[in-house]
This record gives structure tokens, sequence and C-alpha cells, in this order.
């Protein structure tokens, strides 16, 4: 069975993905994850996008244009109850990311239009929320979504989906701008699995059927969401852990749910 064009298969190297706007084929979102050991150095340059670096476990020492956050990150596993430290960079600014000890490291990228300033998004003050009920119950950490006017186009947040439930769920979209019933964002989602050894499933499918794509992801897989629905569904066993990053013209985040889905959101009488 060939691989959904949407799956992108995780490197067992330093860099375990590299989406960008050109390989997608699409416009704002660019992701990448780094695996860096104690010590390693990981340099780069904003250039016309802006960058939130998550730092989903371990901790690094992050230098721009000469000034260190020193530091960052304070967890060992994306599934313990506490949340990422991040940073913010805007266009133009030289990076140095240096492992202070084992990490994991997320480049979140968007088109950068200016007038933002570097900014450390401390994880103790990140919003932290359940969403869902039942085995819909998901638990939610928002590191950098719309009613933080930090960035330009970035929204970043994280999911642990427990196994036995669905995510991202009833189905939604976000593939068009119509505000406030809806509007256009690209999407990545970089899973994880706890125990590593698991997988998941997502589909990401339009009204008409043109994309219907189903994915089995493992640990460290991406999938791309252009357009459409795409809820996610964790077997029994295995958590699922996803880091969200979405971008588009704008920058706010409103969804449309599955019409033939939506009835379950509906107070049982």
């Amino acid at each position: 069975m060939p691989i959904s064009p949407l799956l992108v298969k995780a490197d067992a190297g330093r860099q375990i993905c590299d989406v960008t706007p050109e390989k997608a084929g699409w416009t704002h979102v660019g992701f990448r994850a780094l695996r860096l050991q104690a010590g390693d150095q990981e340099s780069l340059d904003t250039g016309a996008r802006e960058l939130c670096l998550v730092v989903l476990s371990g901790t690094v020492d992050v230098t721009v244009d000469g000034i260190v956050h020193e530091a960052l990150g304070k967890r060992a596993s994306v599934f313990e109850e506490v949340s990422p430290d991040a940073l913010y960079v805007p266009g133009g600014q030289a990076v140095l990311i240096t492992a202070r000890r084992d990490a994991e490291v997320a480049l979140c990228t968007a088109p950068y239009e200016g007038g933002k300033q570097v900014r450390r998004l401390d994880g103790a003050a990140m919003r932290r929320s359940v969403r869902g009920a039942g085995s819909n119950t998901r638990y939610v950490c928002d590191v950098l979504m719309a009613d933080d006017p930090t960035a330009d186009h970035l929204l970043v947040t994280e999911v642990i989906t427990p196994g036995g439930h669905s995510s991202s769920y009833p189905p939604h979209k976000h593939d068009r701008e119509a505000a406030p019933e809806e509007t256009l964002l690209e999407e990545t989602y970089y899973h994880r699995l706890n125990p590593p050894q698991g997988f998941a499933f997502q589909r990401v499918y339009t009204d008409d059927r043109s994309l219907d794509e189903a994915c089995v992801v493992e640990d460290h897989d991406v999938v791309m969401v252009p357009r459409g629905y795409h809820p996610c569904v964790a077997p029994h066993g295995y958590d699922l852990y996803y880091l969200n990053v979405m971008a588009g013209p704008g920058r706010a985040w409103h969804f449309k749910n599955d019409p033939a889905h939506e009835w379950m959101l509906q107070p049982k009488s």
C-alpha cells in the first residue's frame, strides 16, 4: 500500500523531518524537528520567516544575534504534565542552538512581515486546558495562539490524546477565509507515541472527497493538512501527542465542524 502524500515519515538521524512550503505545496507553514545530543549545536538564519522554537524535551541555550537565552526546556518527555519552553524569533536573525543535554527541538516557521521582537515563552505561563468529554477528552497546551500578539502568522499548540480516545474531533476544517465561521490555515501535525512502538490514525478529507487520505502515523511522523477535515484516533494502550503548527494569510483560528458529525456536540436531553 503506498504511503499517503500527506504523511512525512520520520528520519532516524539528527534531522527528524523537514517540511518546507515548497515540499508541502503551500504558502505559509514550515516545520523541522531536530534531535540534539548534549553539546551539539545547530545554526540557522530566520531570513524572511518568523520562528517559534519549541523545546520538546531536554534543555538548550539559544543565542539570537549575540544574546543568549539560557536553559530553555525543563521536561524529559513530551508526555510529562509540564508545558514546554519556547522562543519566538522574528525574521532576519542569526540563531545558534546549543544543547545542554540531549534535546528534541521543533522549529516552526511562517512568513514574516516585520515589527516583532524576540520573546521567551515560559512554559509556566502557558495556558493549559481540557477539551472534549468521555473518549473524546484530550489535554491542550497553548504555546503561541491568536490571543498572544507576539507573532505575525504563527499559531502553535500541543495536545495529548489518551489511548482509546479521539482528537481533533468531531472532524473540523479551516481552509477558507470566511471569518468568523472559518479561516484559512495550513497545518502540520507532529506526532509522538507513548510507548514509542505504538501507532495512531489520522484522516484528512474534504466534503467532496477530492481529498481523502488515511494515514497510519508512528513516532515522530508528520501529517500535512493543506485543507479539509483532519481527525485523529489513538488506539488503546498508546497515548498520542502532537504539536500543531498553523499559519495562513491572517492569524485567527476559526474552524467549521463536519456537519455530518456535529450532532455529537449537542447537549444530551
